[in-house]
């Protein structure tokens, strides 16, 4: 007698488990291999560390000649870097930056942040369209600054927190309860001061504000506080990204947020914070149509906050050209269609494609901090000079919105 198709497809639900435990199990899975790769990387005893630059990389982020950097060195004037296995000077980005200000006299000044009467650079980087580059730009944005001795913080404010394990602390077991963002801006007792958040990295000049799945509960209390007392307790609910980050900007020169990859109450704080917006656009035909909705989108939204008193003026706004293929011509005919419609808005420089960039991050690296040994050296000299020129155009507008000279 054949069995009831229904019967028997009940027979089968009722031997598996259920997609959430399934979920559940695979996750537990994965987070336990990933905490096995990381140790394999970087063993518990070790912390990461930053690779060492040699007197050219040293004479190009100061902005000497190369010559001049071993005369220091070899008379002892200035920090004293130690000697690579080949017999080449190595210096510490920590030598780096004294030797900056070492350099510093009179009205030579090596050391790039801001001063008396310069804001407080806060950039936020967004897109809510997966795939645009928008983790990668944050993250090498903040090295980039680090690097040439301004005072950085950046802010994972992505629930998925890939800034900070490729910044070295896995969400899931670096980062406890209110150890992210939300802890500062939540609305209960529990609150507490971003400076006992920040952490420091191994990249000295950059301190980092650490996410993970936290961060959705802002997402969830602000509609919750927002209906059962029809407004923020301690103020607009689009302010408290800004308060928190005013309460330590007097360490920094410069605040890079990566924003979540959603519209949410989140990613209009951060707007609201931000003093300028970096847009990343992948020129594909179909990321271009989710950049129109996500632009509608964002335009109606704070629109709202900002007829509510906040401050939507900012310094500079600008789309920046990501995962680029130079001979790829749908993808110049999608720049040039960007170019003739935002004008200047869109960045000169494009991120390029780049297997240098992808083999960095197989090992949580970025390419700043990837040896040119590590890997095919013309690559990876392609994929610095793409990268140095996105980011030298940031900071230009930076300066600019300074009141800076720009050369």
């Amino acid at each position: 007698m054949p069995v009831n198709s229904t019967e028997a497809l009940k027979a089968r639900q009722s031997n598996q488990p259920a997609i959430d435990e399934t979920i559940w199990a695979d996750s537990q899975a994965l987070g336990s291999q990933l905490q096995l790769l990381r140790e394999r990387l970087f063993p518990p005893e070790a912390a990461k560390q930053l690779r060492r630059f040699s007197s050219a990389e040293v004479a190009k982020l100061i902005g000497v000649t190369e010559s001049y950097v071993r005369h220091l060195a070899l008379a002892e004037d200035g920090p004293v870097p130690e000697k690579a296995p080949n017999g080449k000077r190595a210096y510490t980005l920590d030598q780096i930056h004294a030797l900056r200000r070492h350099l510093t006299k009179g009205k030579t000044c090596y050391v790039p942040g801001r001063t008396l009467g310069e804001h407080l650079q806060v950039l936020a980087v967004t897109n809510f369209k997966g795939g645009s580059g928008k983790t990668t730009s944050a993250a090498h944005l903040a090295q980039y600054f680090a690097l040439r001795g301004y005072r950085v913080l950046a802010v994972d404010l992505d629930p998925q927190a890939s800034m900070s394990a490729l910044y070295g602390y896995q969400p899931e077991f670096d980062v406890g309860d209110n150890g992210t963002l939300y802890g500062a801006i939540r609305y209960d007792d529990e609150r507490r001061p971003l400076s006992e958040i920040v952490r420091h990295t191994y990249f000295p000049g950059l301190d980092l504000v650490p996410g993970n799945l936290e961060l959705h509960e802002f997402e969830h209390d602000t509609p919750r506080v927002l209906s059962d007392r029809n407004r923020d307790p301690d103020g607009l609910f689009f302010m408290r990204v800004s308060n928190a980050l005013e309460s330590v900007g007097d360490n920094y020169d410069i605040v890079v947020i990566d924003c979540p990859p959603q519209l949410g109450f989140l990613t209009m704080s951060a707007l609201c914070a931000a003093t300028s917006v970096l847009i990343t656009v992948h020129p594909q035909m179909l990321d271009i149509a989710s950049m129109n909705q996500f632009l509608a989108m964002t335009s109606q939204l704070l629109s709202v906050v900002r007829e509510a008193g906040g401050n939507l003026q900012y310094d500079w706004m600008r789309y920046l050209v990501t995962r680029y293929e130079p001979h790829d011509g749908p993808q110049a005919q999608i720049v040039a269609f960007l170019r003739n419609l935002f004008s200047e808005r869109v960045l000169t420089s494009m991120m390029v494609k780049s297997t240098a960039i992808s083999d960095a991050g197989l090992s949580k690296q970025t390419i700043y901090e990837a040896g040119r040994e590590t890997m095919n050296r013309q690559t990876y000299d392609r994929a610095v000079e793409s990268m140095d020129s996105v980011n030298a155009e940031i900071e230009s507008l930076v300066k600019l919105a300074w009141g800076r000279a720009v050369t």
